[in-house]
């Protein structure tokens, strides 16, 4: 497998590249902003200091104080539609004169209008929803939805996951920078197994071009969920991300075996599809390439059109078992403006083809990132659905050696050349654009990771 990278997503963010590069970049006025960010704000890893400033954003770039542009292949999976929607910018604008708060025990039209959108485009009879103001506080409604259902607490989930930052969600993800240090006991009966990861399988069987060998494995990463079901036998749900957000895809039958083995155990399947439902992966959900429907899916990100913060729980009408419990009861949870900014994000993304766009230029970008795999060494994977892409650097092909400095170096210059992504796990850099990118665009990123790459050599 290699040995661990270089650097963790926190360290990135104090690294001597890091310091090199905003003292290249950063303008007087962008260093004092900063430096302001710096003193108003807790500090936490990963977001401080901050990379850089803002001063715009508008479709599928942004621009930074000092007016550089940049096509963003990064924008926390919430930029689907493009910032700044005229559309979207007009709806919540009527919405504000029209009605611009609901208290939480009077119905509003928008909120039931956005309940039943979600209803018709949720894969399968998910029919019952429940809206919150994060992805974070959505997993956490899931997850005391079917404490409720089944009358048991215990879950399965997968190491290097990322559900949210809540207590709840913190515990059945998987990431040490949530669960570690002063985090202290998290739920109990958060059971995690290894995940899917074919280029870099945990259970031994590491695939050559990150093709799964199934004659082989025999879906050992399957397996383990099913092995753990039945040695609990009293697992309320299994949570997992469908599409790994590092990006890795599931292996070809493998969410058939887990829906398979949570039918067998009378466990629930929760799909958390935050950063990839609503198109990213050339599906409206990652689920549909899978075939398989889960128990509850949660969504969020995408769903407030990068303006407004918005997620939402979408479960089986037979769940609805909660009644006599507060599972969400947040304060703007039937807002008007937030389900019109829903209800507006979804209605673009259908009327201007955007999963279709996606999964076209996708499928593009696949392949040419397959030929730029042939001509750099650097290159060791190259994997993702639809705008879900990544691509392993790596030092040594063969021995599959995390090549992190080269990774975090090529990141800074893709910066330079005006292509803004995230570095993941220390050497995968991973691109999630906006809906929106055409295919030029997309040309115009890859070619510029070739001239870095050719660079590097």
């Amino acid at each position: 497998m290699g040995k661990p990278p270089e650097l963790s997503e926190g360290e990135a963010n104090t690294s001597a590249r890091r310091a090199e590069w905003t003292a290249r970049h950063h303008d007087a006025a962008t260093s004092a902003l900063i430096a302001a960010d710096a003193q108003a704000f807790l500090h936490q890893s990963v977001s401080s200091p901050c990379l850089n400033t803002i001063s715009k954003a508008e479709g599928a770039y942004i621009w930074d104080g000092a007016g550089k542009r940049y096509l963003d292949f990064h924008g926390n999976n919430v930029h689907h539609i493009g910032y700044g929607h005229p559309r979207l910018k007009r709806a919540i604008a009527e919405q504000m004169d029209k009605l611009p708060f609901a208290p939480r025990r009077y119905a509003c039209r928008e909120a039931v209008d956005l309940a039943e959108k979600l209803k018709a485009i949720a894969p399968g009879d998910l029919s019952k929803v429940l809206f919150t103001t994060g992805g974070s506080d959505a997993v956490e409604v899931a997850l005391k939805l079917a404490r409720a259902a089944t009358g048991r607490f215990k879950t399965i989930s997968f190491w290097d996951a990322f559900h949210g930052a809540g207590f709840g969600a913190a515990s059945v993800g998987g990431e040490q920078l949530f669960r570690s240090g002063i985090a202290g006991p998290l739920l109990a009966g958060t059971e995690h197994v290894a995940p899917f990861a074919c280029y870099r399988c945990p259970y031994g069987w590491p695939a050559p071009n990150g093709k799964p060998l199934l004659d082989q494995c025999k879906l050992a990463c399957a397996n383990m969920v099913r092995y753990v079901l039945e040695r609990e036998g009293d697992v309320a749900a299994v949570i997992a991300e469908p599409a790994r957000a590092v990006p890795y895809i599931p292996p070809p039958g493998f969410w058939e075996s887990v829906r398979q083995a949570c039918n067998d155990h009378g466990s629930l399947l929760i799909f958390d599809e935050i950063p990839t439902g609503l198109g990213k992966t050339g599906r409206m959900f990652a689920s549909e390439h899978d075939g398989v429907v889960p128990d509850i899916l949660v969504m969020g990100k995408a769903l407030g059109g990068g303006i407004l913060p918005i997620a939402a729980v979408v479960a089986r009408g037979d769940l609805d078992v909660a009644g006599d419990f507060a599972i969400g009861h947040y304060t703007h949870e039937k807002n008007p403006v937030s389900a019109r900014a829903a209800l507006t994000s979804i209605a673009i993304i259908e009327d201007e083809g955007l999963v279709e766009n996606a999964a076209k230029v996708g499928a593009h970008a696949l392949e040419r990132l397959e030929e730029l795999k042939a001509k750099h060494a650097a290159i060791g994977d190259v994997r993702g659905r639809g705008f879900l892409i990544g691509i392993e650097l790596v030092s040594n092909r063969e021995a599959k050696t995390p090549a992190g400095d080269v990774a975090e170096e090529v990141f800074y210059r893709l910066l330079d050349a005006g292509l803004s992504a995230k570095l993941t796990m220390g050497n995968v850099l991973t691109w999630t654009p906006s809906l929106v990118t055409s295919e030029p665009e997309m040309d115009w990123a890859i070619d510029r990771l070739d001239e870095v790459l050719g660079d590097l050599k």
